[in-house]
C-alpha cells in the first residue's frame, strides 16, 4: 500500500503574509543570535593580512604566548 501525500505538512514554493496570522517581523531574532555568536568581524586592513581563519587563529596564539612572558604593564 502506498501513503497518501499529506499536503498539509509539504513545504509550499511561495508564502504570503496572511499565511502568519502572527505577523512578519524583520530581524526578530537578529539580536539573541547575534549575542550567543562568536563570530568576530575584522577591519579589511587587517582582513587582508591574512589568507584564513587559521592564520588569524595561529598569530593570536603567538601573541597570547609573548604577552604572557611580557607579564602585564604598570
Amino acid at each position: 500500500m502506498s501513503k497518501s501525500k499529506n499536503t498539509r505538512d509539504a513545504l509550499r514554493t511561495e508564502y504570503k503574509a496572511s499565511d502568519f496570522p502572527g505577523g512578519l517581523v524583520r530581524g526578530k531574532y537578529a539580536q539573541k543570535a547575534t549575542a550567543s555568536s562568536n563570530i568576530v568581524v575584522l577591519d579589511p586592513e587587517i582582513s587582508a593580512a591574512f589568507p584564513d581563519s587559521a592564520s588569524v587563529n595561529d598569530a593570536l596564539r603567538a601573541l597570547l604566548k609573548v604577552a604572557k612572558h611580557v607579564g602585564p604593564h604598570p
